[in-house]
């Protein structure tokens, strides 16, 4: 059974998404919330394996209340999937830093919305690759100063490797295809190296990859 908790300060949403979920026989709802500080207290309380943020809301934002989530070891578990109006926009890229396991647009279809649910919850959710190009392009356009190679330090080159084709936004079967191995074996390797970096999912793996150096955008050449 997946457990979920609603935050969104929008009580039709909240009803329409949990009337959604409720629908589903290995979905259940284990609580809402209007604000970020009530949902905070939510979460610790109910341990959800997915919490669906809004990220604009009163009292504490969605952006902050992941990042109070991805801080706290007792809350490992659980996995922010931020909810938007607007697409990918600099409050999203700031949510996915923080350490949200990607976004949801609220006007998206019924079927495409439970199937995020379901695979945010087996922590092995993907940035789709129109995502992870618009990331990039922000690493582009105003890129973080990296710290060098010090964070990938403990990763083994086969893990490296790995950890750069998820920055490019490639599944655990398109990794194994690249790197002539098995899916089981591409997915121990991701798995390995998010333990190593402490990263709580794929997210948070692209962000660290641009992060530290392993991957450098490429600036589009200008068209002769």
């Amino acid at each position: 059974m997946i457990r979920v908790l609603l935050v969104d300060d929008q009580p039709l949403l909240r009803s329409g998404f949990r009337a959604l979920l409720d629908l589903e026989d290995d979905i259940e709802v284990v609580a809402e919330a209007a604000d970020g500080q009530e949902g905070l207290a939510l979460v610790r309380e109910h341990l959800p394996d997915i919490a669906l943020i809004d990220i604009q809301m009163p009292v504490v934002d969605g952006i902050e209340a992941t990042r109070r989530i991805a801080a706290d070891p007792a809350l490992a578990g659980v996995h922010v999937v931020i909810l938007t109006n607007y697409g990918f926009d600099e409050h999203v890229f700031n949510a996915l830093r923080a350490g949200a396991a990607g976004f949801l647009v609220k006007d998206i279809v019924p079927e495409d919305f439970l199937h995020a649910v379901r695979v945010a919850a087996r922590g092995d959710a993907l940035l789709a690759p129109s995502i992870t190009r618009k990331l990039i392009n922000r690493y582009v356009a105003e890129p973080f100063p990296t710290s060098a190679d010090t964070a990938l330090e403990g990763l083994t080159n086969r893990e490296r490797e790995a950890v750069a084709l998820v920055a490019q936004g490639l599944s655990n079967d398109q990794i194994a295809d690249r790197m002539v191995i098995s899916p089981v074996t591409a997915k121990t390797h991701v798995n390995r190296a998010m333990a190593k970096l402490h990263a709580r999912d794929r997210a948070q793996l692209v962000v660290l990859a641009y992060e530290s150096g392993l991957v450098v955008p490429r600036v589009p050449r200008a068209p002769r």
